[in-house]
């Protein structure tokens, strides 16, 4: 199987990667492939899925694969790394599909390199097979996102806490650029590689801003937009990232690095999922005030570009950076808008949706079914929708100045806008402990499912059972 690589990254950014073969995988295995996905990139599904174990694993790389590990740098949890990079990941390089657009085949897993700092390198069945999952989760509710071509088991064991079944990620995104990748450079004084780096995200991402007037100022502005926009969308559907460091922000926008992420199920601001945020920092609620901050530390790496000025330069990161919440609450709104099915728009439509989440918290509300159920309540009759809160007394006081809102064709809207299944969180780690036990039917069974969220199939639309306990999520690494 052929793959047309055009390796425009290491072409025109000599000394961000380091150039790094794939450790050899002794029985690799193909747990997982992505037919559509290879369809949409121009690969043939046919031709590529009895070749893809050996190429994903990186035993047989297509020719003109130049894998190279990426550098770049994050703020984890609040602190600064001058360098993180690839550790256990590596591009193979860039495919451009019938439509024009280029992305990004990325191999995840793949053995250690000079970034690893300590780490092997390796990757376990469980999460990788949580990426795919939580990836083609997301896509299917019209989410930016990354996505998995395939995930092939390697047939060598990886330790963790215990010994488990390894793995390699097949991963395609828009690029990797990420908040991270301008804090390496910046961090070491080198700003025409801050430039250079910025030069290539416009040429690739925003190439209509190449003749702004200022446009690595464009380039943040664009950013901005696309981040508020993809943190509003997490927020609507209950996403928690759980690892939202700089070195996982996109600069395409998209949702990438499904590592500790999981999916609220009753409503609760300061839901955390993640084993190691021991101070909430990346709680559901804190999702927007983090988008703000990792922006602001991307204002601080591009700040020589903005102006030779520094005084000018801050002034003007300031302006947008000032901008960033009333963005972000336009955005969310316009997501509740959809969800509640409301007509047109009005001034007080944010203070509806502040409401009915005014409502929901506390009385242990699955955020999923409440909005999904909506639909029912839009003629006044609540008796499915009621039965969610421990008690709906301002439920019932917020209904009627909901259903004064609603568009015409409202509980149409609502079913279109609210998914009736996502990954629950106690059938991801049921088909999770199955696949890394060797069987993989209910993995695929729950992927039907997701990837057809607005169908209602009832085994996968209800919460966890009594006794599945608090959900804890893990990093994979």
């Amino acid at each position: 199987m052929t793959i047309a690589f055009d390796n425009s990254w290491v072409r025109d950014l000599p000394g961000t990667y380091l150039a790094v073969q794939p450790a050899p995988a002794p029985a690799p295995r193909l747990l997982a492939f992505n037919r559509g996905l290879a369809a949409m990139l121009g690969l043939d599904p046919d031709a590529l899925e009895p070749v893809a174990a050996e190429t994903f694993s990186g035993n047989r790389l297509p020719a003109g694969a130049e894998p190279v590990a990426q550098a770049y740098a994050g703020h984890q949890f609040g602190g600064f790394s001058p360098q993180l990079g690839d550790g256990r990941a590596l591009l193979l390089g860039e495919v451009i599909a019938p439509d024009g657009r280029r992305f990004d085949i990325h191999l995840k897993g793949s053995g250690r390199t000079p970034f690893a700092r300590g780490g092997d390198g390796k990757a376990a069945v469980g999460p990788m097979l949580r990426e795919y999952l939580m990836g083609e989760a997301m896509a299917a509710l019209g989410i930016p996102t990354t996505r998995a071509l395939a995930v092939v088991a390697t047939g060598a064991p990886v330790l963790r806490e215990t010994q488990l079944p390894g793995a390699v990620l097949a991963r395609v995104a828009s690029s990797h650029i990420r908040v991270g990748s301008f804090q390496f450079f910046a961090a070491r004084g080198d700003h025409a590689q801050v430039r250079r780096l910025a030069d290539y995200t416009i040429a690739r991402h925003d190439p209509d801003l190449a003749g702004a007037e200022n446009p690595y100022l464009a380039l943040f502005d664009a950013v901005i937009a696309r981040q508020a926009r993809l943190i509003a969308q997490w927020m609507g559907v209950g996403f928690i990232h759980g690892v939202m460091n700089t070195d996982n922000m996109a600069l395409s926008g998209e949702t990438i690095d499904y590592g500790p992420c999981a999916f609220m199920e009753s409503y609760a601001p300061g839901t955390v999922f993640s084993s190691i945020d021991h101070g909430g920092r990346y709680a559901y609620a804190n999702q927007p005030l983090i988008l703000g901050w990792n922006l602001a530390r991307l204002a601080e790496a591009l700040l020589p570009l903005f102006d030779p000025d520094q005084d000018r330069a801050v002034d003007k990161a300031n302006i947008a950076l000032e901008g960033i919440a009333a963005r972000y609450r336009a955005e969310w709104v316009a997501v509740m808008r959809g969800k509640l099915g409301l007509a047109g728009a009005e001034e007080g439509d944010g203070a509806l949706a502040d409401g009915l989440l005014a409502a929901m918290e506390g009385q242990g509300a699955d955020w999923t079914l409440t909005f999904r159920r909506l639909a029912d309540a839009v003629g006044g009759d609540a008796t499915s929708l009621a039965p969610l809160f421990g008690n709906p007394t301002k439920l019932y006081d917020w209904l009627p100045r909901w259903q004064a809102r609603l568009a015409p064709d409202a509980a149409a809207r609502i079913r279109a806008a609210n998914p009736a299944v996502i990954p629950r969180n106690h059938k991801v780690e049921e088909a999770l402990a199955a696949a890394t036990a060797g069987d993989m039917a209910p993995f695929h069974a729950l992927m039907e499912a997701i990837t057809h969220p607005y169908d209602e199939a009832e085994a996968y639309m209800l919460p966890a059972p009594q006794g599945f306990g608090p959900h804890v999520t893990f990093c994979g690494t």
